[in-house]
C-alpha cells in the first residue's frame, strides 16, 4: 500500500488509524457507561437522563448513598456486637425487633448455653401469633449466639406486628436462664 504524505509529515494510514482507535475507544466507553447505568437501580435509573454526565453523576450519587448506608450497617453491628460482653455476665437475652411494611425481622441475642430454648420459644411465639418464618440465621460470637428471624406478618400489617413486638419482648423480659 502506497503512502500519501500530507502537509506535517502525516500518512493517510496514520489518519485512519487513529480514527479506527479512536472510534474503539469510544465503542468501549459507551459500552463502560451503559454497563455502569444497567448497575443502578430502577428507580436511580431513570430513562429521562440521556447525557453522560448526568448519568455519572447519578450513579456518584448512588455509590454515595451506599457508603452512608454502610457505615450505618456497621455502626448498628458494633452497637450489637458491644452488647454481648453483657450477655456471658447477666445471662439476661436481649431482643430487637424491627417492621418493614408486612415484614418483621427479629434479632434474638443469647448467651451460648441457652440460646436453643430461647430461639424455639421465640419461634413458638412467632407461630401463635400467625406470622410466617421466612427464614432463619444464627451466628455464635464470642459467648453470645445473634438469631435473626425474617417473618410476614400478613395482611394484619401494625396491629399484628404490635402484638407480636410486645410479646416477644415481654417473653424475653421474663425468661429466666433456662439450659437443657
Amino acid at each position: 500500500m502506497e503512502k500519501k504524505h500530507h502537509p506535517g509529515g502525516s500518512t493517510c494510514s496514520t489518519r485512519t488509524e487513529r480514527k479506527f482507535i479512536e472510534r474503539e475507544r469510544r465503542s468501549q466507553m459507551k459500552a463502560l457507561y451503559s454497563n455502569l447505568n444497567s448497575l443502578l437501580p430502577p428507580q436511580t435509573s431513570r430513562e429521562g437522563i440521556s447525557s453522560l454526565p448526568d448519568q455519572l453523576e447519578e450513579a456518584t450519587n448512588y455509590i454515595k448513598k451506599l457508603q452512608v448506608k454502610l457505615e450505618k450497617m456497621k455502626e448498628k453491628k458494633n452497637t450489637l456486637l458491644g452488647t454481648i460482653h453483657q450477655i456471658p455476665n447477666n445471662r439476661s437475652p436481649q431482643i430487637e425487633i424491627q417492621q418493614m411494611g408486612f415484614t418483621l425481622m427479629v434479632v434474638l441475642i443469647t448467651a451460648l448455653d441457652s440460646h436453643y430454648f430461647m430461639f424455639i420459644e421465640a419461634i413458638r411465639v412467632l407461630h401463635e401469633e400467625g406470622a410466617d418464618v421466612v427464614s432463619a440465621s444464627y451466628k455464635v460470637v464470642q459467648h453470645a449466639v445473634f438469631h435473626t428471624m425474617h417473618c410476614q406478618v400478613g395482611e394484619y400489617g401494625n396491629g399484628a406486628a404490635a402484638r407480636i413486638s410486645e410479646r416477644l419482648k415481654k417473653f424475653v423480659n421474663d425468661s429466666t436462664y433456662c439450659p437443657f
